[in-house]
């Protein structure tokens, strides 16, 4: 009796559950922090889902994409499609850390990340111009550090300007919001856009001149020229639109920012690594037909 009656005296003690559930509760709410804060659920999620795709895509055929790779033997196939590795994973790690571009203290390292994704995607979007303009798949040592050359001066030269700007002058390149006192970010963005703009333009107006000849007669070139010139001219408008303070135009910079980080290297490899492997499969096709066609396997069928 008196075992029980310590037992009812003794206070009860929740520490243990409430110390659990006070763990859930920072869990689920640094899972929440992480997709829903900074720009909203909708933007981070429009962001993540492509970009996880199409790196579990390319993890899919990776096997049978290096051994196109190895007989195809092109030196700039193997070293774009390494690009496009870096790039992507870089792109994913930038769309996955969207919370760090509103964490105080986090600054230096998402502007870190920013300056080296976008540098990489411009890096793409130079040098696939330059591969495709100086002949279809030249797999020289010659083309490929000529291409890598000039690509290499163009974005080392970008890449030293916007460091200037961020590091140096602390002008919030890639911290977006909606504060248009940042007169000078916005105009840097126009500029940068506007370059862009007149370069995929120029390309447009040489399809339809009499120097279309020496460009490659590839429908797919020119609709991802299409599709580029379209973005940036987008692109272009929002941010002349939020530098002016218009409130439009930060939605419609986010809707292009979604459709660059999110679609454009599925567009870029459809647009030119696709075809390589499609005519690699046929080379080996035809390779192993040979083959077997020396060896006699087919004279059975003439007989």
């Amino acid at each position: 009796m008196k075992a029980m009656e310590e037992i009812a005296e003794a206070p009860l003690s929740f520490s243990g559950i409430s110390d659990r559930v006070t763990e859930k509760g920072d869990h689920n709410r640094g899972l929440s922090d992480w997709l829903f804060d900074c720009h909203g659920g909708w933007y981070n999620v429009s962001l993540i889902v492509p970009s996880v795709l199409f790196v579990v895509y390319l993890s899919l055929q990776a096997k049978k994409s290096f051994t196109k790779l190895s007989h195809g033997r092109s030196y700039i196939m193997i070293a774009y499609y390494g690009l496009l590795w870096l790039v992507s994973i870089l792109n994913l790690a930038w769309c996955c850390l969207q919370t760090w571009e509103c964490t105080s203290g986090m600054e230096f390292s998402w502007n870190l990340l920013s300056l080296f994704t976008t540098s990489g995607m411009l890096f793409l979007e130079v040098s696939l111009m330059a591969f495709l303009l100086q002949g279809n798949y030249d797999s020289g040592l010659d083309a490929l550090t000529r291409t890598f050359v000039v690509s290499g001066i163009i974005v080392g030269a970008d890449i030293l300007l916007k460091a200037i700007y961020v590091f140096g002058f602390e002008i919030p390149l890639f911290i977006d919001s909606e504060d248009t006192t940042q007169k000078v970010k916005w105009g840097l963005w126009v500029v940068h856009k506007l370059l862009l703009t007149t370069i995929y333009g120029f390309i447009l107006f040489m399809y339809h001149s009499k120097w279309r000849e020496r460009l490659p007669a590839r429908p797919a070139f020119y609709n991802y020229i299409f599709v580029m010139f379209s973005l940036n001219v987008a692109a272009l408008f929002a941010c002349g639109l939020v530098g002016n303070s218009v409130g439009f135009g930060f939605w419609m910079y986010n809707l292009t920012s979604i459709c660059y980080h999110g679609f454009y290297l599925p567009l870029l490899y459809v647009t030119f690594l696709a075809d390589f492997f499609q005519e690699e499969d046929l080379r080996l096709e035809s390779a192993y037909y040979s083959e077997m066609k020396d060896a006699g396997f087919f004279d059975a069928d003439w007989d």
